[in-house]
């Protein structure tokens, strides 16, 4: 059975582009020009996943994720947004998106960023007790985490927050959301130490992390295990 997606978008032309980009790689899409439209849709039909474009017609598209999250906690969301709209990337985030996807956007980007969120949504149904990425070990189970083999002790905080990283891997995390997951100060920079002190245990090159990565004004996100990978930024 092939997976239905959900685009939701105010712009003929986008969801055109997104039907034919999404239908040749085997999905069923189902479109929304509104967010009413959009609800309706997803009281009445089975969707996997969702893309959902901020800028609506009848209402803010942040209400509508709310929205979406009341109803249906468990779905998976994608936000497309403007590039310098970094605030409204986070409050997305906040609000319980998945990912983002900045426009404009390559098909092969967007492909990425599904399979990742879908991934994640499994592995939340039955979490893999270990975790593997470039070298990167964690057992989830006993606790233990290892750098190419070689174990790495970690203190019980940094503990806290890889385990955060390994369970939603993939995704872009805003600083409130790690705080908020681990119960931390507020503090910005309560945060920035943390991810120095893990990129310097867990990296070969904490200057150039390839594990642990900087989404520019939003968070940090963990590379999955299946990602091609991007770009790191310090």
């Amino acid at each position: 059975m092939s997976l239905t997606i959900l685009v939701i978008d105010d712009e003929p032309p986008i969801r055109r582009l997104l039907r034919m980009g999404l239908t040749t790689q085997g999905y069923t899409i189902v479109e929304a020009p509104n967010g009413r439209t959009a609800l309706d849709l997803l009281g009445r039909e089975r969707v996997d996943l969702a893309i959902l474009d901020l800028g609506l017609p009848d209402m803010r598209g942040h209400d509508l994720l709310r929205a979406i999250r009341e109803r249906h906690r468990d779905l998976p969301v994608l936000v497309l947004s403007s590039r310098d709209d970094e605030p409204g990337k986070v409050e997305a985030l906040d609000l319980g998106a998945d990912d983002y996807v900045t426009k404009p956007f390559g098909m092969g980007e967007l492909l990425a960023r599904i399979r990742t969120a879908l991934r994640h949504q499994l592995a939340q149904q039955g979490e893999l007790p270990v975790f593997q990425v470039d070298g990167l070990s964690v057992d989830l189970v006993r606790r233990i985490v290892r750098v190419n083999g070689a174990e790495v002790k970690l203190t019980p905080r940094e503990y806290d927050f890889l385990r955060v990283f390994v369970q939603h891997a993939g995704k872009a995390l805003t600083h409130s959301q790690l705080m908020s997951a681990v119960s931390a100060s507020s503090d910005p920079q309560y945060l920035r130490v943390y991810i120095r002190s893990l990129r310097q245990k867990l990296e070969a090159d904490p200057e150039r992390p390839r594990i642990l990565l900087t989404e520019t004004g939003v968070g940090y996100r963990m590379r999955a295990p299946e990602d091609a990978g991007r770009d790191s930024v310090r």
